[in-house]
């Protein structure tokens, strides 16, 4: 097996966006930190990574499964390219990445690495599927799309030929690896994806924001309490008017403590079991929407934020609806979302079931994180 590297560009300006792209976490991982998975679930063995003084900081914490170089990155995208061959003298196989491509997928290096390792190079591309028009002073000319494609990144090829063609090349002149490959008498291989999204490249706010719903998370919570006499009955935060109240170690409340367990899953935190044990006198008849801000909070701290909230209420009685708007102001005030962002339906079992015979109250959830 030839041993790959990779070359893994963070040093861009993110002039474009109006923030740092490459910093600014989407679902809880920065743009670095998902093309760094990517190549090495790709199969790189060893990372170089071309920085700016924005992000070597970053980088030099990062935590880094194979061996890493860090170097400065160039004034422009092929001078960085350049500064990170330089280190590497024991690769075969090396892939070049724009860490601005985050949402490129293990399986997509992977194939660009093999298709170097068997032709010299495989290089990422995207078919075109638009029309195109070239616009020549006052002429439209179509242009045959069958025959255009969109180049993209990893750009993996044997390590001497793309180190010959950077040392010999006009880096001036080009815009990215394969044309100066192509330059120095190589013919590349494509590796195409599939679809324009699938590797796009962070550039506009549209880019930006196809990659937070492409990597939202998602989770599940139910929980269920017992009615009794002598309690409040609060759900999503609102006491509702009725005999009987739901029993447990906090305020008892089913829907919001669905709604924080799928939160808690949807972020990899546990539950809230883990968070407020019934053991700890000091969540005795808490506030359920107040556990929930905390739990908000948390989840905040790792870079997500609540997307949508879908919830349902399986009582028999008392009945949800009359309260379901408050419910909904309630808990998204707690989550900081809008209550248009929070759905609150509620259902009965016909009479079946502990809920349908009014011994009990359950809840279940389904939340997205983005």
């Amino acid at each position: 097996m030839s041993r790959a590297a990779a070359v893994l560009l963070c040093a861009g300006g993110s002039t474009r966006m109006g923030f740092d792209k490459l910093l600014t976490p989407i679902a809880g991982k920065t743009a670095i930190e998902r093309s760094l998975d990517a190549l090495v679930l790709g199969g790189a063995e060893e990372i170089v990574f071309a920085v700016s003084p924005a992000t070597r900081a970053f980088v030099e914490a990062l935590a880094c499964p194979v061996p890493r170089q860090i170097v400065e990155g160039g004034e422009t995208r092929a001078q960085s390219v350049r500064n990170a061959l330089n280190v590497l003298s024991n690769a075969d196989i090396v892939a070049i990445h724009d860490a601005a491509r985050c949402m490129v997928s293990p399986e997509t290096v992977k194939e660009s690495i093999e298709s170097a390792e068997q032709f010299g190079s495989g290089v990422v591309a995207g078919r075109v599927t638009d029309t195109i028009m070239r616009l020549e002073g006052g002429d439209v000319i179509p242009l045959d799309r069958s025959k255009l494609i969109r180049m993209q990144t990893p750009q993996t090829f044997r390590f001497d030929r793309i180190r010959q063609a950077y040392d010999k090349g006009d880096l001036g002149a080009v815009t990215d690896d394969c044309a100066l490959y192509i330059a120095a008498g190589y013919e590349p291989r494509f590796v195409y994806t599939e679809g324009e999204a699938a590797n796009q490249k962070l550039t506009t706010g549209a880019d930006w924001q196809l990659a937070l719903a492409s990597y939202a998370r998602f989770g599940t919570g139910y929980d269920t309490h017992r009615l009794v006499e002598g309690r409040k009955l609060i759900l999503g935060g609102v006491e509702l008017p009725f005999e009987k109240g739901l029993l447990g170690h906090s305020d008892a409340d089913v829907l919001t403590h669905a709604i924080m367990d799928a939160l808690l899953g949807a972020a990899g935190l546990g539950d809230i079991g883990r968070l407020f044990p019934d053991t700890d006198v000091a969540y005795r008849d808490a506030d359920s929407v107040s556990l929930l801000r905390e739990v908000v909070r948390q989840i905040e701290q790792t870079g997500l934020r609540v997307g949508h909230v879908d919830a349902t209420v399986i009582a028999e009685r008392p009945k949800i609806k009359p309260h379901a708007d408050a419910m909904r102001a309630r808990l998204s005030e707690a989550m900081h979302v809008f209550p248009e962002s929070v759905s609150i339906k509620a259902t009965t079992t016909e009479g079946m079931n502990d809920e349908g015979k009014g011994l009990c109250i359950s809840a279940s959830a389904v939340v997205s994180l983005v």
